[in-house]
């Protein structure tokens, strides 16, 4: 498409290599992905079927008769995530079929927008009847209660949606939608005369702006997104929604993540987005001030974020909570949005550090084996009684607030493009799974061959494929758990002092590369067929919290390698009896008789699995934090 004039702003630095150019071709990833693409894609279309997401844009365009259906005014955003899932599944494993659903799905959503370009299904249909009893309605018009009408999140989630699918196919029909919505909220919003001054109650309008401009580079979208964050907090702006939606201090002045999770992270990643785009340190610097006090006071060990059930939101620092943890599906996907922008600014690799912790415990923990059932919040406990994920003990099929599910989809078919990013002359390898990548080097064709276990084995083989020889430099990210901390910052520390040395070598010799920030550096000419051979030691590791954390004193938990793992009723019989100490003699096998194949960790009176497994052989306890006299 025509992308009008060069930008005047700024770039990210460091750009991911895209999801087409990576095949993953690794046994812990691809079933994953494969797993959404064939079963959740298809299971979720029929629930929105089933629950009339389809009805409303039809209903809203005249073309059938009837009252809104769903019970949230965000119900519309399942069908975008829906698409932007399948479109990420598109980019790198093309399918007529699908194609063609997703086709037709973004000509029913065509039928529900109105003449101007607005799009939200409830308020055309009856403006005073939201689905929603907490939605406030007034006057029963467009855009009066913006701190619950979700209007511009809904907003959001169709432009994230539209960008990818113009990506994923070429075509402008998701994208002319997108396109017209979004000129109307340049009309409806901002200053200037008739122009409503206000915020989004639930952020991410602010992303998917940025996404279109991306696209488009038209400079009304980047001024308003910006217009969204700079508006935060200004009580002679708007009446304020207060620390729930983040909008209690003006956002370069927020220095503690609170509210609602997912708001806060979704914001978040808008901010660093503006910070780099517009070269604003005021951003940069509160972003940075944010994650800090995230990492370091308010990260569950599985990389979850968000306490309180109460408002899904954080909590005070320190305050984690493990049967009552909320620790939000859709958080941890905010998270790691927001921790990937991170790392492109300035190749930090503390950013990456949380990521995988993130993804490969508390985000992926919100998919069944099978595909159809997901946890919404993520308990780090369950006495088998506490109805933790919305009124159940265990995964629910679907949910009467479906972001979860949808979230997943959307996220999952777009993990390949974390494995890789590329700053001038340098490669980064920031995720060790079995896969081939092509990408282009100062102007020269490469590939890059991943043959790995992981996350079940440290050893990772990476060979260098070059039509001719070429110098560029690799760099190969040394996970925080093989450099002897579990995250960064002091919340979580490993209990005893083995340092296993990770090493490195090239074409089978022992390679002395320098350790800059987290990662080898490896910068020489390349020939074709150039092997390094990484490998981390996996000990079973066990980790004590800050003695602020009340909950977790006197207490251990388990992890090996990126992943960290629970205790299950199934496998030990008396749970609550169970406990360790440092001296505990703990040993990892694979099993294949359980979970579909899996590496357990075993003792005298423990087996314990990986976390993101548990709960699907039924309802029973679990516990991810195991007493221990010995703990600090």
């Amino acid at each position: 498409m025509d992308s009008g004039p060069v930008s005047q702003y700024a770039s990210y630095p460091i750009e991911p290599v895209d999801i087409r150019n990576v095949r993953m071709e690794d046994d812990f990833w691809l079933p994953i992905i494969e797993r959404v693409q064939e079963k959740t894609i298809e299971y979720a279309i029929a629930k929105c079927e089933e629950e009339g997401r389809m009805e409303n844009f039809l209903i809203a365009g005249g073309q059938m008769e009837g009252e809104v259906r769903g019970e949230m005014p965000f119900d519309d955003t399942d069908l975008y995530k829906i698409i932007e899932g399948a479109s990420n599944s598109l980019i790198s494993a093309p399918n007529d079929e699908l194609e063609s659903l997703v086709d037709s799905l973004i000509s029913i959503i065509a039928v529900g927008q109105e003449a101007n370009g607005y799009l939200t299904t409830w308020r055309t249909i009856d403006p005073a009847k939201p689905p929603a009893p907490w939605v406030e309605v007034r006057e029963g018009r467009v855009w009066e209660s913006l701190a619950a009408s979700h209007e511009l999140y809904n907003a959001g989630h169709l432009y994230e949606a539209a960008y990818t699918h113009h990506l994923a196919t070429g075509k402008r029909n998701f994208l002319d939608i997108a396109l017209k919505n979004a000129d109307l909220m340049v009309a409806t919003f901002g200053n200037g005369e008739g122009k409503i001054s206000a915020v989004p109650g639930h952020q991410i309008i602010e992303t998917g702006l940025l996404k279109l401009y991306e696209l488009t580079q038209r400079e009304e979208y980047l001024q308003l997104a910006r217009y969204f964050l700079d508006h935060r907090g200004k009580p002679k702006h708007h009446d304020l929604f207060g620390p729930y939606s983040q909008d209690h201090l003006p956002v370069v002045n927020q220095r503690e993540v609170t509210g609602h999770a997912v708001r806060a992270v979704y914001m978040y990643a808008a901010m660093t987005d503006i910070g780099v785009l517009m070269q604003d340190e005021a951003y940069q610097r509160a972003v940075r001030a944010l994650w800090e006090n995230m990492v370091h006071k308010k990260l569950y060990i599985t990389g979850g974020i968000g306490a309180r059930h109460e408002g899904e939101s954080f909590g005070e620092n320190y305050e984690l909570p493990n049967l009552t943890a909320y620790s939000e599906t859709c958080a941890a996907i905010g998270s790691v949005y927001w921790n990937h922008r991170l790392h492109r600014q300035n190749g930090d690799v503390d950013y990456l550090d949380v990521l995988e912790r993130t993804l490969y415990n508390g985000l992926i923990s919100g998919l069944s084996l099978d595909g159809t059932k997901f946890f919404y919040p993520n308990a780090l406990e369950s006495d088998g009684k506490y109805t933790f994920n919305r009124g159940a003990c265990t995964r629910q099929g679907w949910f009467d607030c479906s972001c979860c599910p949808t979230n997943l989809i959307r996220f999952i078919p777009a993990i390949p493009g974390l494995l890789y990013a590329k700053r001038a002359d340098s490669v980064y390898v920031n995720l060790y799974a079995a896969s081939t990548s092509d990408l282009t080097v100062s102007g020269q064709s490469i590939t890059l061959t991943q043959r790995t276990g992981y996350p079940y084995d440290g050893r990772v083989d990476l060979t260098v494929s070059v039509e001719q020889q070429q110098s560029f430099s690799l760099k190969l990210r040394i996970p925080s758990w093989a450099r002897n901390q579990p995250v960064p910052g002091p919340l979580y520390s490993y209990v005893d002092s083995l340092a296993p040395t990770p090493s490195l070598l090239l074409n089978g010799r022992p390679l002395d590369a320098p350790v800059e920030g987290g990662y080898w550096i490896v910068s020489r000419q390349w020939a074709d067929g150039d092997q390094l051979t990484l490998d981390f030691p996996m000990p079973v590791r066990m980790v004590t919290a800050d003695a602020r954390v009340e909950e977790n004193r006197g207490k251990f938990s388990l992890e090996r390698g990126p992943l960290v793992y629970a205790i299950e009723e199934m496998d030990n019989a008396q749970i609550d009896r169970v406990t360790i100490e440092p001296n505990t003699a703990l040993t990892s096998r694979h099993r294949t008789d359980i979970l579909e194949g899996v590496q357990v960790i075993e003792g005298d009176q423990i087996t314990a699995i990986p976390y993101y497994l548990w709960s699907n052989r039924g309802i029973g306890k679990m516990k991810v934090w195991i007493p221990g006299t010995a703990s600090k």
